[in-house]
């Protein structure tokens, strides 16, 4: 890959710098996302609102895939087709994202090469600072080929 995932995602993902994201690692396959517990951010029990964790959650499953498939965007485009989130615990504090790419580079870009809309799972795990597992998700990603 000859571009910083993490910095590509603040860019082209405005939304991402508005809730204060900021990635401690990505590498092949594997992002891990933090965000900073904001009061403008928290809900009615006084933690990170429901969207904010599906946010970094989210933008770390991005940061995964782009890892890793990087080098197909100038003849695909990633999507988020589909995305599901379980909240076992109040979180308090800030919150990092681990996200894990779930699928084989070799079959997705056979799938591409083929011509083919590959689709695969990125999941994530979201734990508050001391390391406490708050939220589960798993992000459905599919690429479009470009015309």
């Amino acid at each position: 890959m000859t571009f910083d995932v993490g910095e590509f995602m603040l860019q082209s993902v405005p939304f991402a710098r508005t809730l204060g994201i900021s990635f401690d690692k990505v590498e092949p396959g594997f992002a891990v996302a933090r965000m900073a517990d904001r009061a403008e951010l928290h809900n009615h029990v006084g933690g990170p609102h429901a969207g904010v964790l599906f946010s970094v959650a989210e933008t770390a499953s991005g940061a995964a895939m782009l890892s890793t498939f990087g080098d197909q965007l100038s003849r695909a485009t990633p999507l988020a087709k589909s995305a599901a989130i379980r909240y076992l615990k109040l979180a308090r504090g800030e919150v990092v994202a681990e996200a894990r790419l779930r699928a084989s580079r070799e079959e997705v870009v056979a799938t591409l090469d083929a011509g083919e809309r590959p689709e695969f799972d990125v999941t994530v795990e979201i734990r508050t600072a001391d390391g406490t597992l708050v939220s589960e998700m798993t992000v459905a990603w599919a690429f479009r080929l470009n015309s």
